[in-house]
């Protein structure tokens, strides 16, 4: 494991203890974007770098865009918990983590500030630099972990993102006036469905119903590709956004 930073932009390096080696031979093929759900950015950097908290990031980007590095790059850090992506469950192993300072949905919720996005920007660059990481795997801590995780949520520019050549993105499809109560989806409308989120990487069931898991993949996916509105329902601007970027 390196002993500090690993980028050439302007950091911060403070060492987390609460890291050790990559299991499995994996490599970092995920860039997972995470709130910090705490009122102040230097309280959660003490935190990820306290032995008792036994979590940590690679990185985190406070609101006036200053970047601390906690964890090298060549390390697994404890950021991503009980989570799932393509059928891959060491998400830690196989992700590198940046964790962007904002309260969260439970205290407020606030914008993410200009100068922070655009440090979030400047480092995701520099990370994919130097690893191959696709488009469609630089996601969120929701997608990865829907029953757990809201963040860094629907406020979150991912848009912004894609302009600058990161993750994967397509206009999502309008709202119609109403969305059907789920009771009146055909199971086929809910199975394919299911299987375009399945296919992208959620851990989605495929059995036709609206069970509480589908519903909480579907606002996780809502939540980073159609932020307007995410309520977890299954309607025809989901099933447009989905199939646009399965293709």
């Amino acid at each position: 494991m390196s002993p500090g930073p690993d980028k050439a932009l302007d950091v911060l390096w403070r060492a987390s203890p609460n890291c050790e080696q990559r299991r499995g031979g994996l490599r970092p093929t995920i860039l997972l974007m995470h709130y910090t759900g705490m009122t102040r950015a230097d309280r959660a950097v003490d935190w990820l770098c306290a032995p008792a908290s036994r979590v940590s990031c690679h990185y985190l980007v406070d609101e006036d865009g200053r970047i601390t590095q906690m964890v090298s790059e060549d390390a697994r850090a404890w950021h991503a918990g009980v989570s799932c992506w393509m059928g891959e469950t060491d998400i830690n192993s196989a992700s590198i983590g940046i964790e962007i300072h904002n309260p969260g949905h439970d205290a407020g919720y606030p914008d993410f500030p200009e100068a922070q996005m655009d440090a979030v920007i400047a480092l995701s660059r520099d990370i994919l630099t130097r690893h191959d990481i696709p488009p469609r795997r630089v996601l969120a801590h929701s997608d990865v972990a829907p029953d757990r995780k809201a963040d860094p949520g629907e406020k979150f520019d991912w848009a912004g993102l894609a302009r600058a050549g990161i993750g994967h993105w397509v206009p999502p499809a309008p709202l119609a006036a109403k969305a059907p109560e789920h009771a009146g989806l055909e199971p086929e409308t809910v199975r394919h469905t299911q299987q375009l989120l399945a296919y992208y990487g959620y851990d989605c069931p495929v059995n036709g119903t609206v069970c509480a898991r589908t519903e909480r993949v579907v606002r996780a996916f809502q939540r980073h590709f159609r932020q307007s509105l995410a309520d977890g329902r299954i309607d025809r601007s989901t099933i447009d956004t989905l199939e646009r970027l399965a293709q």
